[in-house]
């Protein structure tokens, strides 16, 4: 049987896919950040049957990642902007490019963003905001953290160990 979400499981990897996980929601947010923003421009660049881009703007409005407004007082023409929450995805979108460059370019990056102040090409990596170092997986240590409501939905290795009694 197929899952159709992830509500079962106290990860927030795996309440942001439930928000994220359908691959045509970054491309959306990939777009609007590159300032494509109207529903025929969307459909255009992405190459989306309109019937499924109407879906996928109504479900990011109901996760209030995006707004719709008015192009001009009273026109029936829409722009679609992107929430402080939408805006949030920036730094995960910039983290999957940086993959994509590294393991699935191998003739170069097609798209190769600068830095506005000085125009250097930029390089995204995860920082601790704590004492800004670079973060690697092997300096992490996940623990149990204040908003679980069931510790058996924790992944295997963070759920508390049953004593096993031997006779």
């Amino acid at each position: 049987m197929r899952k159709e979400n992830f509500k079962h499981l106290e990860c927030s990897l795996a309440r942001a896919l439930d928000m994220i996980g359908e691959w045509w929601t970054l491309l959306i947010i990939r777009d609007l950040l590159y300032g494509i923003n109207t529903f025929d421009l969307l459909c255009k660049d992405l190459g989306i049957a309109r019937n499924v881009l109407a879906d996928r703007l109504k479900k990011l409005m109901e996760r209030q990642l995006i707004e719709k407004r008015a192009k001009q007082e009273g026109s029936r023409r829409h722009t679609y902007r992107l929430t402080p929450k939408g805006k949030d995805l920036f730094p995960i979108i910039m983290a999957l490019v940086a993959w994509g460059d590294h393991w699935e370019s191998p003739h170069g990056p097609p798209i190769v963003f600068t830095h506005q102040p000085d125009g250097h090409p930029v390089q995204p990596m995860v920082i601790c905001a704590q004492c800004g170092e670079a973060l690697k997986a092997r300096d992490i240590n996940p623990q149990k953290g204040p908003g679980v409501s069931d510790v058996k939905a924790l992944p295997m290795t963070l759920r508390p160990q049953s004593k096993v009694q031997t006779p």
